[in-house]
């Protein structure tokens, strides 16, 4: 224990009990003056001081008890890391007996809120539906709500270059030596290191469930690979099957370009229609930036390629001060007035508030794919398609992937015309006005292929006057995927199918001017894993075959763009101030 020059305690090493007398390991930060204080506690899997210590100083200073907690099986807590699976409802309940035991501290008031976002995002959603009896308010930043759709097979398609440098830099180099037994050989240490030296030669191995630097090291990662479909193993991090069990105050912070947007929406979206009390229901909050996943990156102004201006600063510390002096000390702040949701319209560069999500203000369009003048260079047009359209077909071979100009999760708007000669494009005329689009986006695609199985990337980006081809949106599904991720189902080639890919979301004015282009290929590699075409059990394969696939865009099998619109009129009326 010591104290701080600016009268806070810090204590490391604290060992909090679980119910099966498992011991995670925490730190603290607290108020030095004697007395009982609110608590705010945040779980994760990285190094504790690294991790905490500006939220704990941070919000020690202003009368709080910070509690960060390592999970089960990372650095010095016991037990065997479980990938999330014991953090919520189940048979052990981390995140509850956590709540629990802060509330009945001898520095706690026994009001008890949750902390920060990403991986401790996770954690907080996974502990609201077991409802301990303390737990007053989460503020979740940049969360997932299912691990299996949000993180780590989104469309089926496993995000290969995320995982494996996760997996790298978030556990294995930062644990070298710190667990006894597992980690701390010298032969162990050149494994690793030699393993992150040779990361990108890594991604191309066949078979994908072959790393032999880091066999053994990990078992979680293994495990993850080993179910490729959303069944009962993903189920204890699907928050989806549970927002009935919800009763807390939530406000959701998530961001356009952040990977988990899908996972913060879905969670806003189903605790606000099914939380357990009308309470509950009602004090969902929602806001939605412009920026990139990370706490350094929220509440900034320039995010990848594009400056969102002044309203697009935002400080976000203040508000969760707010937030949590309302909900753990009683303070009448005026931070539940106003509309519930607030979303950043870029393009336009102001923030609108919203009754609810999906915006009720929006209607929606199909923007549909026609054919062009050139192979591959197609139109889009909001006009119905034609009785007949020569479809377009391009080859995909898995040994020469269309390359990923996003690897990471912290990228925001990215010019794609390095890639656009390697996949089909659809590019609208010129707008005469500003169009609004706000809301879910989905691509209704009608597409054949040679091959039993084959993956669909479709993108939205924003062509500017001066021909830079921004991102907006987009998403992936793995065919095999298309009627069910729990039961897959591979195609008959030649024969023509119905795939819906889910781009998520955006808030997105393009303005008069520009266009709008939609990409539509088969890979966005090593974003995500390569499909080898064959139809044979995921990870496993080590031979590829070449696909040809179409896309048909006519009165039949009209692929397209749903597009959720909303009219300047109401945009304009639902202008607000930044949060």
């Amino acid at each position: 224990m010591s104290e701080q020059p600016d009268g806070i305690v810090v204590e490391r090493g604290v060992k909090v009990p679980m119910r099966d007398g498992t011991l995670l390991d925490a730190m603290i930060w607290r108020p030095a003056a004697p007395g009982r204080y609110p608590v705010l506690v945040e779980r994760v899997a990285y190094e504790l001081e690294w991790r905490a210590r500006a939220n704990g100083e941070l919000y020690a200073s202003h009368g709080y008890v910070v509690v960060a907690q390592n999970v089960r099986g990372v650095y010095d807590s016991e037990g065997e890391y479980a990938q999330l699976r014991t953090d919520g409802w189940g048979d052990l309940q981390d995140g509850y007996d956590t709540v629990e035991w802060a509330a009945h501290q001898p520095w706690s008031t026994g009001q008890i809120g949750m902390l920060d976002g990403s991986f401790s995002g996770v954690t907080q959603y996974l502990v609201a539906p077991t409802r301990p009896p303390h737990l007053r308010a989460l503020f979740v930043r940049q969360g997932g709500s299912d691990f299996y759709r949000d993180g780590r097979f989104p469309g089926g398609a496993h995000t290969l270059a995320m995982a494996r440098s996760h997996l790298l830099d978030s556990f294995l180099i930062p644990q070298l030596g710190r667990r006894p037994g597992l980690l701390s050989e010298a032969l162990t240490r050149r494994r690793v290191e030699q393993a992150a030296a040779e990361l990108s030669e890594s991604l191309w191995r066949l078979p994908l469930t072959s790393w032999p630097l880091i066999e053994g090291l990990w078992d979680s990662y293994w495990s993850i690979l080993a179910h490729p479909e959303d069944g009962p193993y993903w189920a204890p991090t699907r928050l989806s099957d549970v927002f009935s069990e919800i009763d807390t105050p939530i406000l959701h912070l998530t961001s356009w370009y952040d990977f988990l947007l899908g996972g913060a929406l879905r969670a806003f979206v189903g605790i606000r229609a099914h939380g357990r009390s009308a309470a509950c229901r009602e004090s969902q909050r929602l806001v939605v930036g412009p920026w990139i996943h990370g706490p350094a990156n929220v509440g900034l102004r320039e995010v990848g390629a594009l400056d969102f201006g002044p309203e697009a600063l935002l400080d976000y510390q203040a508000l969760r001060l707010r937030w949590y002096g309302h909900w753990l000390k009683g303070v009448e702040n005026g931070v539940m007035d106003g509309p519930p949701v607030r979303t950043f319209l870029m393009g336009t560069d102001r923030w609108l508030g919203l009754s609810d999500w999906p915006p009720a203000e929006v209607g929606y369009r199909p923007l549909n794919l026609a054919s062009g003048s050139e192979p591959g260079q197609g139109w889009l047009t909001f006009e119905p398609p034609a009785t007949y359209d020569a479809p377009d077909s391009f080859v995909y071979d898995p040994a020469e992937p269309v390359p990923s100009m996003v690897t990471v999760p912290a990228i925001g708007p990215t010019d794609y015309r390095p890639i656009e000669d390697r996949v089909l494009v659809y590019t609208s005329a010129q707008l005469d006005e500003d169009l609004h689009v706000v809301g879910p986006i989905t691509a209704v695609l009608y597409g054949a292929s040679s091959a039993p199985d084959t993956d669909w990337v479709v993108r939205l980006c924003d062509v500017w006057p001066d021909g830079r081809s921004l991102s907006v949106c987009d998403g992936i599904l793995r065919a095999r995927f298309r009627e069910s991720f729990a039961d897959p189902t591979l195609m008959r080639p030649g024969q023509t199918y119905r795939f819906e890919v889910d781009l998520k979301a955006t808030a997105q004015t393009f303005r008069a001017g520009h266009r709008l282009r939609v990409h539509v290929t088969s890979s966005d590699f090593p974003r995500y894993d390569r499909n080898l075409n064959t139809g044979g059990p995921f990870g496993e394969e080590t031979v590829w075959d070449v696909a040809t696939n179409t896309v048909f865009h006519d009165a039949l099998r009209p692929s397209h763009l749903l597009l959720p619109i909303m009219s300047g009129q109401a945009v304009e009326a639902a202008l607000i101030p930044p949060p």
